[in-house]
């Protein structure tokens, strides 16, 4: 068995065909004949942000449909690490399911729906309780990039604070209209904070909107050990910003093939 789980993870690691058919979350597009490589994109990025802390029970993945600009697809109300393809749902920009057949949806939906609806130019949305964020969403310190991997968030990263139009709340996005006064905050920008609660995130596909759910988090936490050490912290430039950014876009593959295989080798959670 263990000669058999190493095959597998060379197989992965190189692009052989057959490697991906041997875990059970193999895509079976299941969500109305949706693209499958994309399920198995939701699945993969559910798994690899639990993998590394960026979400632990809560928090969820999507993608706008490949076939269907105004519908997009995102697991039932599960934990992310539990996601597998028959979990996937279709759902339109009113957050309603195309097929619910039963299934317990996430309340919080309208994150994505919204978002959708107000970024044509969006293909995935991850949200997050990201810890090494939440600090800088009820401070006034900025979130800002540190190292080039962070680079995106040179371009701004607003604090959204669901009581200034709401009032006393639960703190969730609960329906459209909250959805789209997130939306709004978060503008043209990659990442918006959302006050005592975490992240929504969001990128040209599932593979770069896990990267910068990933990233955000890792920059959080090195910026807040490099204003513990005292003094002025010197920041990436928005130019630099640009620049590695642009870079990163080119390498996006080898780190997510390398957490791939690692999700996809190891037991379900």
């Amino acid at each position: 068995m263990a000669r058999f789980g190493i095959l597998i993870a060379l197989a992965t690691l190189f692009g052989m065909p057959g490697a991906a058919c041997q875990d059970r979350q193999t895509p079976t597009a299941s969500a109305s004949g949706a693209d499958a490589a994309v399920i198995d994109d939701i699945v993969t990025g559910s798994r690899i942000l639990a993998e590394y802390g960026v979400v632990d029970a809560f928090g969820h993945v999507s993608a706008r449909d490949p076939k269907n600009p105004d519908h997009f697809l995102m697991s039932r109300s599960l934990a992310p690490a539990l996601v597998t393809s028959d979990d996937i749902m279709e759902f339109d920009l009113d957050g309603n399911a195309v097929d619910a057949k039963g299934r317990t949806l996430f309340l919080e939906r309208f994150i994505h729906s919204e978002i959708y609806r107000a970024r044509p130019d969006v293909m995935a949305v991850v949200h997050t309780h990201s810890p090494g964020v939440i600090p800088f969403t009820i401070s006034q310190t900025m979130l800002r990039p540190v190292f080039h991997n962070a680079a995106f968030l040179a371009a701004g990263a607003p604090v959204w604070d669901i009581r200034k139009a709401f009032g006393e709340t639960d703190m969730l996005v609960r329906n459209a209209d909250i959805g789209k006064s997130l939306a709004a905050a978060l503008g043209d920008k990659s990442v918006v904070l959302m006050r005592g609660h975490g992240d929504a995130v969001v990128g040209p596909s599932v593979k770069l909107a896990v990267f910068r759910a990933y990233y955000t988090d890792v920059n959080a936490r090195l910026q807040s050990q490099a204003i513990a050490l005292g003094g002025e912290v010197n920041y990436l430039t928005a130019a630099e910003g640009a620049k590695a950014d642009a870079i990163n876009l080119q390498v996006l593959d080898r780190v997510w093939n390398l957490w791939k295989m690692r999700v996809t080798t190891a037991p379900a959670k």
